[in-house]
């Protein structure tokens, strides 16, 4: 008996329905942290936008999964200087997208209704993708310049990364589709970029607001 209810509870758990949808979002904190000292200075840009894919699970007694793939981009500008016999200047743009992918369990709160609170948490898998630097370097006494491109730069610790997320939201049914806007936090690990001079280093920390619409 015992193993025809967990049989029949493992069944109504699979035909819970899946939904799909988009999610969209700002940034609330800087993909890179950047600094000057001396001759050197990195500055960087974090587009303000975020947007990707979303499926949802949903199981028994309020929860549901959730599975995220989100796409950015970033880009960050280098310039030095080298001042001796012959004074040379380095100028460096790097540009890049990056594909995160957040698996979440989440709880909702209360009856079914209109509108019902929720949060979750879970992990999250990060990559860079198209990374592309180039350099341009200029010997002011001759005036030559020279221009050189990598997929490499000196300052990437890591392509991949993985974090811990948590979040607070509202799901709002509204006819056939859900809306469910939310507050998330990354907690990052492994740093995708590490200046050797600690001028430019990825920001472990990510918070950002997020609008899911699934069907």
């Amino acid at each position: 008996m015992r193993l025809l209810f967990l049989l029949c509870s493992a069944t109504a758990a699979v035909a819970q329905p899946l939904s799909v949808g988009v999610k969209a979002g700002l940034p609330w904190t800087d993909f890179l942290n950047t600094a000057q000292s001396g001759n050197f200075s990195f500055t960087s840009t974090t587009n303000r936008y975020i947007f990707g894919a979303s499926a949802e699970l949903r199981l028994p007694f309020h929860l549901s999964i959730e599975l995220d793939a989100l796409y950015r981009h970033f880009s960050y500008h280098g310039i030095g200087s080298i001042i001796g016999i012959t004074t040379t200047t380095a100028t460096s743009s790097t540009t890049s997208n990056d594909w995160e992918f957040p698996l979440l369990a989440k709880y909702r709160f209360g009856k079914k209704g209109v509108a019902r609170p929720f949060v979750d948490a879970g992990v999250a898998f990060d990559t860079l993708q198209g990374l592309a630097q180039t350099v341009k370097t200029t010997v002011l006494a001759t005036g030559s310049t020279t221009t050189s491109s990598t997929s490499n730069p000196p300052e990437l610790n890591d392509t991949s990364s993985r974090g811990f997320v948590m979040g607070v939201g509202l799901d709002v049914k509204a006819v056939l589709i859900h809306i469910q806007p939310e507050i998330r936090y990354t907690r990052w690990g492994a740093k995708h970029f590490l200046d050797p001079n600690a001028l430019l280093h990825s920001n472990p920390n990510q918070a950002e607001f997020l609008v899911g619409i699934t069907f």
